[in-house]
């Protein structure tokens, strides 16, 4: 059995997010995606609230299962059977970021694949981080953001 883990914060989920699952989603037969837990972090939303949203976007996918988890993704891999790590790449930053992470992650589990997902065009400028910021100043996100995730905003 293929199982993929896709971790991240999702604080809050993106349409890009989304974009990387369903079309990660296809290649494995079980597929996490894992919250990770950063307890020096202070986040928009709860890791609870962010399991609730993720679930609302996907409940219709019995693939597709949400877990938070604490400590090394490499390690989370391993406790779920994951022999697949997904990221999603946006820019040529991200690539140097998560290539070095990825070397880092094979060194520590070899067996653990990373499997790189390049964002489709119309996804690449849209980050958490830069969501999180118009949240804060009461902006419009809903053209960011999953339909499903906006009542948890």
């Amino acid at each position: 059995m293929k199982i993929a883990l896709f971790p991240g914060s999702f604080d809050p989920i993106t349409k890009a997010h989304v974009d990387i699952v369903k079309r990660s989603v296809e290649l494995f037969d079980k597929f996490y995606i894992g919250i990770g837990v950063n307890s020096s972090k202070k986040g928009l939303l709860t890791i609870e609230q962010r399991e609730q949203m993720i679930r609302a976007v996907f409940e219709h996918d019995e693939r597709i299962h949400v877990i938070a988890y604490e400590g090394l993704t490499v390690n989370f891999c391993k406790s779920i059977g994951a022999a697949y790590m997904i990221r999603g790449i946006r820019t040529v930053s991200d690539f140097e970021y998560e290539k070095a992470i990825a070397q880092m992650n094979h060194s520590l589990a070899p067996d653990i694949e990373s499997i790189f997902i390049v964002s489709k065009p119309g996804y690449s400028s849209i980050s958490s981080t830069i969501v999180r910021e118009i949240i804060r100043y009461n902006g419009d996100v809903s053209q960011f953001i999953p339909k499903e995730a906006l009542p948890y905003l």
